[in-house]
């Protein structure tokens, strides 16, 4: 699917310089995240996203279940951002552990 990316191989590219965004709630986020996961909220990304993004860059985003990441990621990549959705979201991912 584009503008996605499974669990499994976003572990295999997580490094301290990837633009990984969690846009769950902050005190989900403080509870546990993704490696290197910057927290901001899906509204506040959705209606000030030039603040936060730059054309040209890929950003992989990411919510509990992968529900909200993916309308998000689909009206940022018609907005022109290279957005990646994590398919299954948090949730999924922790099952790698």
């Amino acid at each position: 699917m584009e503008g996605s990316i499974l669990s499994i191989n976003l572990k295999k590219i997580l490094n301290p310089k990837i633009n990984l965004i969690d846009i769950r709630t902050v005190t989900s986020y403080k509870l546990e995240h993704i490696p290197y996961a910057k927290n901001i909220g899906k509204n506040e990304l959705m209606f000030n996203t030039s603040k936060y993004l730059k054309k040209g860059l890929t950003y992989y985003i990411y919510c509990q279940k992968g529900i909200q990441s993916r309308s998000l990621v689909n009206y940022l990549r018609n907005e022109g951002y290279d957005t990646i959705s994590l398919v299954g979201g948090y949730e999924n991912y922790k099952k790698l552990k």
